[in-house]
């Protein structure tokens, strides 16, 4: 079944998606109003220790239609789903969101926002 992933960072790059996923994924450019962008200190030592930089962006809510972030609808497969989920670190969580294009796909913001 396909899914889409909303990816403002990381899981954009090709070298990325083909380590994770064995394949460049299909997508195509979207927006996700209502968040904004933030750096969080990523403290899980098994995403750290795959290389990635301690500090990364995430996004959290501002609850302002004017705030938009501009990224990725990635197609994914509900098993790829499940890669990126833990391919992410401890202090990101998944959600449902709606896009710009009226697509709903997953995205990753950071767990403390709510």
């Amino acid at each position: 079944m396909k899914e889409y992933l909303f990816s403002y960072g990381t899981l954009q790059k090709e070298k990325i998606q083909i380590q994770l996923f064995g394949r460049k994924l299909a997508g195509v450019p979207d927006t996700l109003q209502g968040y904004k962008i933030a750096v969080i200190e990523i403290k899980d030592l098994s995403f750290l220790s795959k290389g990635e930089d301690k500090f990364q962006k995430t996004l959290v809510p501002s609850h302002s239609n004017n705030d938009l972030i501009k990224g990725t609808a990635l197609e994914l497969t509900t098993e790829e789903i499940s890669l990126a989920d833990k391919y992410e670190p401890a202090n990101y969580k998944r959600i449902k969101v709606k896009l710009e294009s009226g697509k709903e796909a997953w995205v990753y913001i950071a767990a403390l926002a709510t």
